[in-house]
């Protein structure tokens, strides 16, 4: 069993900038797909930024040019930088990492952490 903590979360004004943290007690993202989700307040979950174990990364038309997704295999750790914050961006933001091992899948998910931004 894997276990994803999540950090970096917090108030900041809009136009401002967060880094997110996730934190992984394997060395699983750097065999894995990871992601980036985010659950506003009486909305439904939404996929935020993903990257493959090649390193390949895809963005939500919503954040594309303002986030980055970013992966430290020696630290198991992935990132979201998030620049030029929206009040829209305020969510509940969760990582993921799913995969394969051995024909079994897994899918583990961290508690998440609040992103509020001020207008």
């Amino acid at each position: 069993q894997v276990r994803l903590v999540e950090s970096g979360g917090g108030l900041v004004q809009a136009g401002g900038s967060l880094r997110l943290s996730c934190g992984s007690s394997g060395s699983i993202f750097s065999i894995s797909t990871s992601a980036w989700y985010r659950q506003a307040l009486g909305k439904q979950r939404e996929l935020v930024a993903t990257i493959t174990s090649g390193g390949t990364t895809n963005y939500a038309d919503f954040v594309k040019g303002r986030f980055t997704i970013a992966r430290d295999n020696a630290k198991n750790t992935m990132y979201l930088q998030m620049n030029s914050l929206k009040p829209e961006d305020t969510a509940v933001y969760y990582c993921n990492t799913n995969g394969k091992i051995f024909s079994k899948q897994y899918d583990y998910w961290g508690q998440g952490t609040q992103v509020t931004v001020s207008s």
